[in-house]
């Protein structure tokens, strides 16, 4: 690595719309970096949610629509493949990576301290762990925490406003039991002093639509296999606590008969498993602190969600309080061995389905994923249901265990998403270009946060970058005319006819 090198684009994040912005970096000339933390590129993509979360399909564009055709011509279909192993997503990407001769540095993080040289509003180079500095004249922030943004001095949100801030109606506290009713909150049932079951709440911790700190639940997309000649069996992990599954075993006693993870196919013998209901895969709780904590803690919590998700699956599996006839469904699934073969055949990425989130001068609302204003300025749209996963197990009226923070709402139509809200407030900093932690309220954001849009978000951030680096390097004084029409040249989708 040549020390002194400045690049025109540094991308940090090599996140599938970390990809796809170098692409689009390569494809107007300008010379770009992607740092990758972990070992592996793609994030999510290629790290399990291989059922992706589509919406609409006529809202998706550009290149993020052809990595789907791509990946369609992996398997010898015609147009647009939403199903597919994550291996052959990592396939496409490094093609991707190789056809426009893009560098990708691996297992490099930020210095969290002081990783971030500004002049002014401007950053100048970002500092690794490592000590190794990239210098860049524009900078993406592609990885799922937010970790450059944040640590720019740019303003950001970590938690689920109020209502009343933005007169939302989904966002803050947000009851909705997804368990089953009559769930006993206590060690010994009916017993109050014997103390409450782990990860179980006193209370929800104020009234409904109140903001907090709190993140929904986190978990792995586990790709899954039946395939006797491909799979290996989910052993029960080291440092299994019994106790973390309490809440499982009553809701089974409770009536729960499905719905324990999802086994939705993406080839006739692979998995997508995801969260299914109340008490599933994810590690309800347990992420709080994720967007805000040091790599040590970080990787802690990873651990921690790996052993609980892990341990989850072998009792679903095996355990003499599953009855046998919920075991039978679940038992024939195992981790593919031509899979995640550096890792142990789990995948390395953690599903932070939320972390950071910017906030820059125009704030995505549920208003705008309601199509209830005009957005003048998109760079793209989203179209999934508005989606949020629990955040925490509390105590309800009855006295019972409850789920908190969980809601899915469909829409109508897509909508667009302003280029105002991936761009930092401009006394803040005026070459970082933000598409994935972008400017969203939590409730918009569980809409937006879909790999095809991410991948849409990260495509027009570096032609927005390289615009800027064309005119005066400052992102908040792009042309939107002029971004607009090379977007239009790219096959971008702004906006559809409701």
């Amino acid at each position: 690595m040549n020390k002194n090198k400045q690049y025109d684009i540094v991308i940090y994040g090599g996140t599938a719309a970390g990809i796809v912005a170098a692409v689009q970096a390569s494809v107007m000339d300008k010379s770009v970096i992607v740092i990758e933390p972990s070992q592996r590129i793609g994030g999510l993509t290629t790290g399990g949610l291989g059922d992706t979360d589509v919406g609409m399909k006529e809202a998706i564009g550009g290149l993020s629509l052809e990595f789907y055709r791509r990946v369609a011509r992996k398997y010898s279909q015609d147009g647009a493949c939403w199903l597919f192993e994550p291996k052959v997503a990592l396939e496409v990407l490094q093609e991707w990576v190789v056809e426009n001769n893009i560098e990708v540095v691996y297992g490099e993080r930020l210095e969290l301290q002081d990783g971030v040289t500004k002049e002014g509003s401007t950053i100048t180079s970002i500092r690794m762990e490592s000590g190794n500095v990239y210098r860049g004249k524009m900078f993406i922030d592609a990885s799922y925490e937010g970790d450059l943004m944040g640590k720019s001095r740019v303003s950001y949100f970590v938690g689920r406003e109020s209502n009343a801030q933005y007169g939302e109606t989904l966002n803050g506290i947000h009851p909705g039991n997804e368990l089953p009713s009559g769930i006993d909150p206590y060690v010994v049932k009916g017993v109050p002093s014997s103390g409450l079951l782990l990860r179980v709440n006193p209370d929800r911790g104020g009234n409904i639509g109140d903001g907090d700190n709190k993140i929904q639940a986190y978990n792995f997309r586990m790709c899954l296999t039946n395939n006797p000649d491909n799979r290996l069996e989910i052993e029960k992990p080291e440092g299994y606590n019994e106790a973390d599954y309490e809440i499982l075993f009553r809701a089974i006693e409770q009536g729960q008969h499905s719905k324990f993870f999802k086994l939705n196919l993406v080839t006739p013998d692979k998995t997508d498993s995801n969260n299914n209901s109340g008490i599933s895969t994810d590690y309800n709780g347990m992420n709080h602190n994720y967007a805000e904590a040091d790599y040590r803690t970080r990787e802690q919590i990873w651990k921690a969600h790996r052993l609980y998700q892990q341990g989850y699956v072998w009792t679903i599996q095996n355990h003499p309080r599953v009855p046998e006839e919920i075991r039978a469904v679940y038992k024939p699934w195992g981790l593919p061995l031509d899979e995640f073969i550096e890792s142990g055949h789990w995948s390395p990425q953690l599903y932070i389905r939320e972390s950071r989130r910017m906030i820059s001068d125009y704030v995505v609302t549920e208003h705008v994923v309601r199509l209830e204003n005009h957005v003048p300025d998109s760079v793209g749209m989203g179209s999934f249901a508005m989606d949020s996963h629990h955040t925490q197990y509390y105590i309800n009226e009855d006295g019972h265990v409850s789920t908190e923070g969980g809601f899915y709402v469909k829409l109508k139509a897509p909508y667009p998403i302003s280029y105002r809200a991936l761009v930092p407030k401009r006394t803040e900093c005026t070459n970082l270009i933000v598409p994935v932690c972008v400017s969203a309220t939590h409730a918009a954001y569980g809409s937006i946060r879909m790999e095809p849009v991410f991948m849409i978000l990260g495509q027009s951030a570096a032609a927005a970058a390289a615009l800027a680096l064309e005119a005066d390097g400052i992102v908040q004084n792009v042309k939107y005319e002029r971004l607009h029409a090379v977007l239009v040249q790219e096959n971008q989708v702004l906006y559809t006819d409701a």
